[in-house]
This record gives C-alpha cells, sequence and structure tokens, in this order.
C-alpha cells in the first residue's frame, strides 16, 4: 500500500479490526518514511451480472440508478431508507445468487416491480405505469385489481 502523503510503496499495518457486521475490516497503517497514519478499509468485492439494454448495449450494474428509480415511485411515501436498503439488498442477492453474468432490464424491472408491491402498493402503482408504458385505463384499472 502506497502512503497517500509522500508516496512511499512501504508501509506497516498498525492496527487491524473488523467491523461490527463482519464485512469490513479497518486498518491503521504507518508510513515508514514520513510517518504520518491513514486509514484503509478492505471489504470483499462481489460482482453483480451486466445489465443487458433493451437496444443490446451492455452497462455495469449501478445500484444508485435502481435506487433513484425506486426513489422516484416511493416520492412522498412513508417508507424509510432501511426498507429501501433492505429490498435493493433482496434485488442484488438474487442477481450474485442467480450466476448469471448479464440481466435484461425487462427482468430488473419485475424484480423492483416485487419489491415496491410488498413495500408500497401506490409506488407499485408509479412504477409500473412508466415500467410497462401504459396507454390508457383499462390498463391501469386491471393492474389494481390485480393488486
Amino acid at each position: 500500500m502506497r502512503c497517500p502523503f509522500c508516496n512511499h510503496p512501504e508501509t506497516q499495518v498498525v492496527e487491524t479490526r473488523e467491523s461490527d457486521e463482519g464485512d469490513t475490516v479497518r486498518r491503521r497503517r504507518r508510513c515508514l518514511q514520513c510517518d504520518k497514519r491513514f486509514t484503509t478499509y478492505e471489504r470483499a468485492e462481489l460482482s453483480l451480472p451486466a445489465v443487458v439494454k433493451k437496444n443490446g448495449d451492455r452497462v455495469d450494474y449501478d445500484r444508485s440508478k435502481l435506487r433513484a428509480s425506486m426513489g422516484l415511485a416511493l416520492r412522498k411515501r412513508n417508507v424509510s431508507v432501511d426498507r429501501i436498503d433492505a429490498a435493493l439488498e433482496r434485488i442484488e442477492d438474487q442477481l450474485r445468487s442467480s450466476g448469471s453474468s448479464e440481466v435484461s432490464t425487462a427482468e430488473l424491472g419485475e424484480r423492483v416491480l416485487l419489491e415496491l408491491k410488498h413495500l408500497d402498493k401506490v409506488a407499485y402503482v408509479r412504477f409500473a405505469s412508466v415500467y410497462r408504458q401504459f396507454e390508457d385505463v383499462d390498463e391501469f384499472k386491471r393492474l389494481i385489481q390485480d393488486i
């Protein structure tokens, strides 16, 4: 690990601690040249499948995009950030456990719909109306009757 202050290539680990959740290791380090201390964090990098868009383009999975989409549907609804984060975790766990290297936006959208259905019915209808591109009131009626 290079020192962020003087760029010296050798540092010494002074202290190591595991987070309460056990998913992160915090290390205090000391530079062997300038003697300054700094902290690094280590966590497992778990890869998620690439997202295949409708036009065939492949992009990296981006949690912030999924959170933003859900956030629009949940705007002004009484759903806590913790519940939204838990829903995102469930989606990501499903994606990891699928073993697939790619996921379509259609499949990802369906997973979001299932989570929103459990979180908030109004958000579910909002998301579905945009995601499924409803064009008339009858489609809304059918969706609401299904709930």
